[in-house]
């Protein structure tokens, strides 16, 4: 049976490639397969942004190879990125919690 991070692994990679490939290339996602995914696994995040322009500027700052397109490890660093911030928030929302519990 697979552990919780196994599992979590396998996911990314099922919904990067639930995506890609819509049009054109099956190993990467193009702008707008970007966007599809952004707009219903990432929807929170996008509603949080008030820049329409958001998925624009994540694109090119994604693509680092500059092709147009986002590849998987492309994909992967936007993950870890917006998974390092929401750690950093619940610690300091943590750390917030225990200073006023102590008070």
């Amino acid at each position: 049976m697979p552990s919780d991070l196994e599992r979590a692994m396998e996911t990314l990679i099922m919904v990067f490639h639930r995506y890609a490939g819509k049009e054109g290339s099956d190993v990467s996602l193009s702008r707008k397969e970007l966007k599809q995914l952004m707009e219903t696994e990432l929807s929170s995040f996008l509603k949080s942004q008030k820049d329409p322009a958001a998925v624009d500027r994540i694109m090119k700052d994604l693509d680092a190879t500059g092709d147009g397109e986002v590849n998987f490890e492309e994909f992967v660093s936007l993950v870890v990125g917006l998974s390092i911030a929401c750690e950093q928030l619940l610690q300091k929302h943590k750390h917030q919690w225990v200073s006023k519990s102590n008070k």
